[in-house]
């Protein structure tokens, strides 16, 4: 194993003198030698931003090993032999070139985060659904055309979901299915609107879907009960549903850069609200019932229209909330 002196000094880390992770993020590593397959021990390989090109089919013979990071470095391809990495849990191989996945990654069924971003991707095969441990997908910034149903019946999906930039131009329905889902990413696509069963994502605390075209919100977004933040700025809505009044637990509420022309005055209902983002948005006046939000922490006014100041906005900022005109 001589050639592993090529590794970085003190990347190795032993427990009872025994090698168990192989720690050298950017190291400006540019290839990994084939013994580090002999360290049969390692259970955790961190080797994001450097300069890998290949990765040695050796690795698959590190029977313990669960973590495996290899973000932002140069390869194009993942060594099919590594599907038989039986006891591996989290891969991250983001920011590579990757323009597609050997079908034996999808057999690694104790995955519980997959992290494909920032690849050139332009599909993901239905054996995506086996990976049934799956707590956290990461898809994002590929130029994946579409996606298979299935994933909307990951039974451990819980954690975060990630379809940012890739030009999608319709949300799937399947994400109705993801009742234990806590975070969406849709951010950066081509989206004219969400599906009604956006409603059914029962767990959801953060939406993010700006930067898209949306022109509406659906009425059933109002059952997301446990949504806090909703993120929907640099899109086309003129205005939203009154329903947006049932979000009880919303904190922070993002519009910017939406011709929006009217709030409903059920927005007075978000008691829970502390950040409203009006900022270039085109509404003509406020609803009174802005004034009655007791938590509200900062209101952004700045670059819109109104009529009319309204005098209760003296009352906010007497009562501690920052508002920005």
């Amino acid at each position: 194993m001589k050639d592993l002196a090529s590794l970085p000094e003190g990347a190795l880390r032993f427990e009872d003198g025994v090698p168990v992770a192989l720690h050298a993020p950017s190291s400006g590593l540019t290839a990994l030698p084939p013994s580090v397959g002999e360290l049969t021990s390692l259970r955790r390989i961190d080797l994001d931003g450097n300069a890998l090109t290949v990765l040695p089919a050796a690795l698959a013979e590190l029977p313990r090993l669960e973590v495996l990071t290899l973000y932002g470095n140069r390869l194009d391809a993942i060594p099919q032999e590594l599907g038989r990495l039986g006891s591996l849990e989290h891969l991250s191989v983001g920011g590579n070139a990757l323009t597609s996945v050997p079908g034996t990654i999808w057999g690694l069924t104790r995955l519980r985060s997959l992290n494909l971003a920032e690849n050139l991707l332009t599909e993901i095969p239905e054996a995506v659904g086996d990976l049934v441990e799956l707590r956290m997908l990461d898809l994002g910034h590929n130029r994946l055309g579409g996606l298979p149903d299935n994933i909307g019946d990951l039974p451990n999906l819980t954690d975060y979901l990630y379809l940012s930039d890739n030009g999608f131009t319709t949300a799937p329905r399947w994400l109705g299915r993801l009742d234990r889902l806590d975070y969406l990413n849709l951010t950066d696509n081509r989206l004219t609107e969400l599906p009604d069963a956006i409603g059914d994502m029962a767990a959801l605390r953060e939406l993010r879907i700006y930067n898209n075209q949306i022109t509406r919100l659906p009425d059933t977004i109002g059952r997301l009960g446990r949504l806090r933040e909703l993120h929907a700025m640099n899109n086309r809505l003129t205005e939203l549903p009154e329903s947006v009044g049932d979000l009880s637990a919303l904190r922070h509420l993002d519009l910017r850069n939406n011709p929006i022309r009217r709030l409903p005055g059920t927005i007075g209902k978000l008691t829970r609200l502390t950040h409203l983002d009006l900022r270039a948005t085109r509404p003509r006046e406020l609803p009174e019932s802005l004034a009655d939000l007791p938590c509200l922490e900062k209101l952004d006014l700045r670059w819109t229209k109104l009529d009319r100041i309204p005098a209760w906005l003296g009352d906010l900022r007497d009562r501690g909330c920052v508002v920005l005109l």
